[in-house]
């Protein structure tokens, strides 16, 4: 599978795709998008594939957007159009994918570098890594749902703090905000995130697609409306060979054998992948 901006590998049970513009810092253009859209979905397309990682080559995750435009990068913009610079509404985005999509973020990663990680399900960085949401110090405004999902994870206060200001942030200031889970050296990061993704070989794969859609709904959901929402897909799983299999493996000590893939789920459930 070849890109002209990214590499795509598979790692035992994980796809890792990898922004690859590192003389240009993985800046983000139009094709970097486009890439990215299809690398998610043919990871969402190969059932062999249990979660996915996201990193960048070179020392930066990504640097922003692309400014080769100068001073007209931003205008002309589309306001229906909802994944500007070269996104649009036929790209998928990390929560759209069925599978869990954990970001690397092994250097640098500002403007949509760090608002386009906040769509992942989890975020690791680097000791070094610095982050910024940058935007408002290039006289725009942050995007991709980051006003909504950053203060879900950080606070309000937190949130307020880092899209207002634009300021440029640490890992360490980034783990104990919650925008990441775990910091670790360099050099043992994508490492680890290939090992926590493989790990999702250990889990059903149907029953982590519904729990992914359900913890992307939680953000706008009262606890009512989320208990009726997994009213159904529960009584589902509950009478397949996955919640059999789950509990004789366990019994009998020994690996589970899963029978279930995304694509098994009943479209009556909702999707949130690819149309």
């Amino acid at each position: 599978m070849s890109f002209d901006t990214l590499l795509y590998e598979i790692r035992g049970h994980a796809a890792l795709i990898t922004f690859n513009r590192p003389e240009k810092m993985n800046t983000w253009n139009a094709t970097v998008a486009v890439e990215l859209s299809q690398a998610l979905q043919n990871a969402q397309a190969d059932d062999s594939v249990r979660a996915i990682v996201l990193t960048g080559a070179g020392r930066a995750f990504c640097a922003g957007a692309d400014l080769e435009g100068g001073a007209e990068t931003f205008s002309d913009r589309d306001p229906e159009d909802l994944d500007n610079a070269g996104r649009n509404q036929r790209n998928v985005h990390p929560y759209e994918i069925d599978k869990p999509v954990i970001a690397a973020i092994n250097g640098p990663a500002v403007g949509v570098g760090m608002t386009y990680p906040m769509l992942c399900d989890i975020r690791l960085a680097s000791e070094n890594a610095k982050m910024g949401f940058v935007f408002t110090r290039r006289g725009m405004m942050p995007e991709l749902a980051a006003h909504l999902i950053v203060q879900r994870v950080a606070g309000f206060s937190n949130a307020a703090d880092l899209l207002m200001s634009g300021r440029i942030f640490t890992a360490a200031e980034a783990l104990m905000m919650g925008i990441v889970s775990r910091v670790l050296p360099k050099d043992d990061l994508v490492e680890a995130a290939i090992d926590m993704a493989n790990d999702y070989a250990n889990t059903a794969p149907a029953s982590v697609a519904i729990t992914k859609r359900l913890l992307w709904q939680g953000l706008d959901s009262t606890p009512q409306e989320m208990m009726r929402a997994e009213g159904q897909p529960f009584a589902w799983l509950g009478n397949q060979a996955d919640a059999k299999e789950g509990i004789l493996s366990f019994l009998e000590k020994r690996s589970p054998e899963w029978s279930l893939s995304v694509k098994d789920i009943p479209e009556d459930f909702g999707s949130m992948g690819s149309e």
